[in-house]
Order: structure tokens, then C-alpha cells, then sequence
């Protein structure tokens, strides 16, 4: 890092965008990580869409 930076050209809330949505990562523990992707792979899916549908299935039942 430098000692010092120059802000005078800055502009408040440039990338601010009110209507945004944060994405939250998610971390698997490396032997529930190595399950899902071993199974995503034999379904020919991606990770993430497995995961999701995993997920939506065990929300939709505990509703």
C-alpha cells in the first residue's frame, strides 16, 4: 500500500445501487463438498444448480 492516496477526484456513492442483492457465499465442509460434487457430476449438473435444488426441496417440505 502507499503512504497516502488522493481522493479529491472521488465521487460518494458511485457504485451505490439501491436496488442490488448481496449473493451470500456458502462454505461446505470438504467431505459434504466432495459428496455434491461427485453427485452433480454423475447427474451431469452443475454444482450449484444441484446444491439449490437440494436446498428448495428441504424448504418446500419443512414449509
Amino acid at each position: 500500500m502507499k503512504d497516502g492516496y488522493d481522493f479529491s477526484a472521488a465521487k460518494r456513492g458511485k457504485f451505490f445501487r439501491n436496488n442490488a442483492t448481496l449473493v451470500s457465499p456458502v462454505h461446505l465442509e470438504p467431505d459434504v463438498l466432495a459428496s455434491l460434487s461427485e453427485l452433480a457430476a454423475a447427474q451431469g449438473v452443475p454444482l450449484n444448480a444441484l446444491v439449490n435444488s437440494l436446498i428448495r426441496e428441504h424448504v418446500k417440505r419443512r414449509s
